[in-house]
């Protein structure tokens, strides 16, 4: 009598992981197309809750003009630069940190996805600019990403610790790795 091959559920199944990552891709992507066509400026933001704060307390209210001042200062100096900043540099940059933050991905895997004809396809100079202006905790995104493979795929220790430094998984680094597997659950 043979044997029935016992049937993975299908969120073991690494097909389903690709598919997942496609779709959060392409939603992240279409939240910065939209976010860019608002048109809304984050200093701007910055400025008026500054003012808002000196309205509401007249005994700070010199310091708080003085604050908005500076932080005007700053912002003009901010744009100035952004100013010199090619526009694709930008997007590549907002591409960088949307995969940082919503799919916790490596600097090695984000520049790969960057500059890959498959994926963003942005110039070299475009993400190298990109991933050495973001901003994230590489450690704390190794350490999801291994939450996920211990969590979802029941995978061991030495297993995620392959993944996450592997060139063709998540290209951390070996230390971003130990940290994750230092700090599961």
């Amino acid at each position: 009598m043979a044997k029935e091959k016992e049937k993975k559920p299908i969120f073991k199944r690494w097909w389903f992981w690709l598919i997942v990552i496609v779709v959060v891709i392409g939603v992240a992507s279409n939240m910065d197309d939209e976010k860019d066509a608002d048109g809304e400026d984050d200093s701007s933001t910055v400025e008026n809750s500054s003012r808002k704060s000196a309205d509401e307390d007249d005994s700070e209210e010199v310091d708080a003009e003085e604050e908005a001042d500076d932080n005007e200062d700053n912002s003009d100096n901010k744009e100035e630069k952004e100013e010199d900043v090619p526009r694709e540099h930008k997007s590549a940059l907002n591409k960088a940190e949307t995969y940082a933050n919503t799919m916790d991905m490596s600097k090695a895997g984000i520049y790969d996805q960057l500059v890959s004809e498959h994926g963003e396809n942005f110039p070299e100079d475009a993400a190298d600019y990109a991933i050495e202006n973001i901003e994230a905790d590489w450690k704390e995104n190794a350490l999801n990403k291994a939450k996920t493979y211990a969590d979802d795929m029941d995978m061991s220790n030495d297993a995620i610790f392959d993944q996450l430094i592997s060139e063709h998984g998540e290209q951390f680094t070996e230390e971003e790795a130990q940290y994750a597997i230092d700090h599961l659950e």
